[in-house]
């Protein structure tokens, strides 16, 4: 069935942006850096992408489960969109690790405190 895989791609991507949107992690808290930051990461590892197609590194396989639309020899549509989800995915647990370390140290100085 070709566009299982970019379906799973988008179906992992709304799942992100909703997570995302309901703990204000990245995209509600800055939208513009979160932007940035996505696109900034997708555009590194599509010319990683690309490098490693013109060196012979990547190349690829054949699937029933690709749309079958090629952007450029062994470059297949599906991996934007992975490269997308990758570089959000990243972003988003940058924000939960950051807000997680956040409160560990918050609760360290409560600990700390003299009386």
């Amino acid at each position: 069935m070709p566009g299982i895989y970019l379906g799973a791609i988008l179906f992992s991507l709304t799942g992100m942006m909703l997570i995302d949107w309901k703990y204000s992690l990245a995209l509600r808290v800055a939208p513009w850096r979160t932007a940035l930051a996505v696109v900034a990461g997708t555009v590194f590892f599509l010319a990683w992408d690309l490098v490693g197609i013109m060196t012979g590194v990547f190349v690829k396989g054949e699937s029933p489960l690709f749309v079958g639309i090629v952007l450029a020899p062994h470059l297949p549509l599906e991996e934007v969109f992975f490269l997308l989800f990758l570089s959000y995915l990243t972003v988003v647990m940058f924000a939960v690790f950051g807000r997680a370390a956040s409160r560990r140290s918050g609760a360290a100085a409560v600990e700390r405190r003299p009386e």
